[in-house]
């Protein structure tokens, strides 16, 4: 299959909304992935999943805070022994230094405590917009929608967004719904992705929202290209054989 290009254009809004309520129907117990016990954990855990599954790290996790399970023996933490717990994550190093970093952020500077504002949130090490948006949802319930690879896949196939940066289709996607469903539809994004809207190839024959998607006739007209372009190139191939083979004879 080649690459699917994403829609063009945008559905039009009455479309946006229904995608979305059909999404919501078919996720409605949606939350993040990753297992965490508290604010702390939460936020570590995102911090860890950068390029990496929630599955990897939930696996890696329980070593991590068994060992440190606050931010005081966090911050205090030599760096190589937590890049050998985190090693299986990706980045080990980088994102060691990051949580025992973050970690002293939050001893030094909130008490050892993680804020839930997203001043502050983003001003920890290693936390971005979207690291700080899923703790606020996820933690605090508070009003912020995450962009990951999944979200920003999937909000382009279903034509809710022509973003070229997170931010750009964080606003789209946050125009569509109230504050109160920033965070699930995060996660409604998110699950289809995982279980239907896959990369590199979507699985449009169970989708549920196929109908109104502008990504199926897409796909169709991908592959009606690649189809002819195969054909006219089939008999020139023949061409190039037919003299090797009179040889032979």
């Amino acid at each position: 299959m080649p690459a699917i290009p994403f829609p063009k254009k945008k559905v039009a809004r009455e479309t946006a909304l229904e995608e979305l309520a059909i999404l919501e129907r078919t996720y409605p117990h949606a939350v993040t992935a990753l297992e965490y016990a508290n604010e702390f954990q939460l936020l570590i855990a995102v911090i860890l999943s950068a390029q990496c599954t929630d599955a990897r790290v939930n696996a890696t996790t329980p070593a991590l805070f068994a060992k440190y399970p606050t931010p005081a023996k966090l911050a205090a933490a030599k760096q190589a022994d937590v890049e050998q717990i985190i090693k299986s994550c990706g980045f080990f190093r980088m994102k060691a230094r990051n949580v025992i970093n973050c970690a002293r952020d939050l001893v030094e500077r909130f008490g050892g405590s993680v804020p839930r504002d997203r001043e502050s949130l983003e001003s920890l090490a290693g936390v971005g917009r979207k690291t700080a948006s899923v703790v606020m949802a996820a933690a605090f319930q508070e009003a912020a929608l995450a962009v990951d690879t999944h979200v920003f896949r999937v909000a382009h196939r279903l034509g809710l967004t022509l973003g070229k940066t997170p931010r750009q289709v964080e606003d789209d996607l946050t125009a569509l719904q109230p504050p109160r469903k920033w965070g699930d539809t995060t996660h409604w994004l998110i699950m289809h992705g995982r279980a239907v809207c896959k990369a590199p190839t979507p699985r449009c024959a169970q989708c549920p929202v196929a109908t109104l998607c502008p990504t199926p006739a897409i796909i169709s007209r991908t592959l009606t290209a690649r189809a002819r372009s195969n054909g006219s190139a089939a008999p020139a191939a023949r061409r190039r054989r037919a003299p090797s083979a009179r040889k032979k004879a």
